[in-house]
């Protein structure tokens, strides 16, 4: 198992419409993450920087390299661009934290 953890960023205004749609995340989606290899994801939300800190675990040897390049994976990011920032593409900009403490 590995964990990966970062930072994303709403826009103002944002919130509510954003964990509505994750709360009607598509089963396809759902499906191409577990297919990844992802496990555990979890995303926090920071209401008075409208930061946004995701963990996710990984199966062992598992990557998530391809999902990128999947065609739901880029809907999914076309549709949430008006709602946070990101990079060209409308991959969400995401920021690693660096990992200070974990008990299991």
């Amino acid at each position: 198992m590995s964990m990966r953890a970062f930072r994303m960023k709403l826009k103002p205004g944002q919130v509510e419409e954003y964990k509505r749609r994750h709360d009607d995340i598509w089963p396809e989606l759902s499906q191409a993450l577990r297919d990844a290899g992802i496990y555990d994801y979890a995303i926090f939300l920071d209401e008075e920087t409208l930061h946004l800190f995701a963990v996710l675990k990984l199966r062992e040897g598992e990557t998530s390299a391809a999902l990128p390049g999947l065609p739901v994976m880029q809907r999914w990011w076309d549709s949430m661009a008006p709602l946070m920032e990101v990079e060209p593409g409308n991959r969400p900009k995401e920021w690693g934290l660096v990992p200070m403490f974990h008990m299991a």
